[in-house]
């Protein structure tokens, strides 16, 4: 028998949330789950064992503690990085559809101009100039990755702002921020949250990818910095699985859960993708 997509989609939600949450809370508890200090140094190369489990790398680190610290900064970088790109591009979506005229073509067209440049390589130049920072890659990131969300607000304002109930109440004399509010906010919420998750996952792929050519912070353990010093101090070359595979394995798992959390908001906001889903 074939579920209604619906219901496929809610597991999905499910699953990516359960997913999730197990790096959530490894990175709420990290101190905690450390077997070893990540500074602290072993005997470099060691295979995995009961007091390593992922082994050691070139300088003697344990790699699992290492990985575990990791989920904590690609996380927070993800979620900070995501916070200002949704935020810049709700304000920008936001005031472009609802007050059209002059201020919408100024600020679409400011919005062409940025998704027109390609994104990685202006975050990479901009990461050269700035140098290496977790807070500059979440300040690059977040600059970079806000135009499409101002372009999706912005085509559901203009929906909800000519829909009829919102005409009404501006016939009975209601004002523009009674009706941002009361009626376009609320509206708008289950799309902004999609767009949050999302832009959460870009931005912890584009952080590991920074950190994968090197332009990270070198004091900040995220799974990406982990991947460039298995990949520039010999754990390709020697064939050290336990080194570069969790990282790379994490960043996936951490990619498809919130990709599968954003699809069944959207599929519950959004009555259209639903009937669509079940075709």
């Amino acid at each position: 028998m074939r579920l209604p997509a619906h219901l496929k989609t809610n597991r999905l939600g499910l699953a990516g949330t359960g997913i999730l949450s197990i790096f959530v809370l490894g990175a709420v508890f990290a101190q905690i789950l450390m077997p070893h200090d990540p500074w602290q140094h072993f005997q470099p190369f060691m295979s995995p064992s009961g007091a390593h489990l992922l082994g050691t790398d070139d300088v003697g680190r344990d790699i699992f503690s290492e990985l575990i610290l990791g989920a904590r900064i690609s996380l927070a970088t993800g979620i900070l990085a995501g916070l200002l790109a949704v935020s810049i591009g709700v304000s920008v979506g936001l005031l472009a559809g609802f007050r059209k005229g002059l201020i919408d073509e100024v600020l679409m067209g400011l919005t062409d101009v940025v998704l027109v440049i390609p994104a990685l390589p202006l975050i990479i130049l901009v990461s050269i100039y700035l140098g290496p920072s977790i807070w500059h890659t979440i300040l690059v990131i977040g600059l970079v990755f806000w135009p499409s969300t101002a372009r999706v607000i912005r085509s559901q304002v203009l929906t909800i702002r000519q829909s009829g109930y919102v005409e009404s109440a501006r016939a009975l004399g209601a004002g523009d921020g009674w009706l941002m509010r009361r009626h376009v906010l609320p509206n708008v919420l289950p799309l902004v949250l999609a767009k949050f998750v999302l832009t959460v996952a870009a931005a912890m792929l584009m952080e590991a990818s920074l950190s994968f050519l090197g332009l990270g912070d070198p004091m900040a353990k995220s799974w990406g910095m982990m991947l460039h010093y298995a990949f520039s101090r010999g754990g390709f070359i020697r064939e050290l699985w336990w080194w570069y595979i969790p990282p790379g394995l994490f960043i996936g798992l951490c990619i498809l859960a919130l990709t599968l959390i954003s699809l069944s908001i959207e599929e519950r906001s959004d009555p259209r993708l639903r009937r669509a889903l079940d075709r």
